[in-house]
């Protein structure tokens, strides 16, 4: 709240609302959004949730160490605000095409495999968000499948 209050004062004194790195409705901030709220619905985020999400938001979509950051406090913000997914889900899905889509979900699965274990809480925010992002159960189910045989190759390599 006091970082609103701040981001507030800034933009009526020194006129700086566009300078804003992402905006209200830009997919990647409702994507990131998911993606921490997925990471914290079973009550703990540890180290290794926090990496994925880092890596997994300048992989996919470009961006520098900072950027990423700043995109992550956005996202956290945006997410402690929320009352529902719909928000976040509704701009995914007036933005992005359903192979964007169907990424958004992969990329969740692939924090919830982040701690090894999946959580009937993490699973069910899933399931939600596909129906409301228009994903089908069927590429739901195998976007899990893959990232959980990714996650397995991963260990086996170590």
């Amino acid at each position: 709240m006091l970082s609103s209050i701040k981001r507030f004062i800034k933009q009526v004194t020194y006129g700086e609302s566009d300078n804003l790195a992402f905006q209200e409705d830009d997919h990647r901030l409702a994507a990131a959004a998911l993606l921490v709220h997925i990471i914290a619905v079973d009550g703990i985020v540890d180290d290794a949730e926090r990496e994925t999400l880092k890596k997994v938001l300048k992989s996919n979509y470009k961006l520098t160490d900072d950027m990423a950051g700043e995109l992550i406090r956005e996202a956290h913000q945006r997410d402690s605000e929320a009352v529902d997914l719909y928000g976040f889900t509704s701009v995914l899905k007036r933005k992005l095409d359903i192979e964007e889509r169907l990424k958004v979900v992969e990329m969740m699965w692939e924090l919830v495999y982040a701690d090894g274990t999946v959580h009937e809480f993490e699973d069910n925010t899933i399931w939600r968000v596909a129906e409301l992002l228009g994903v089908s159960s069927r590429d739901r189910l195998s976007l899990r499948r893959k990232v959980a045989g990714e996650q397995a190759n991963d260990e086996d390599d170590e």
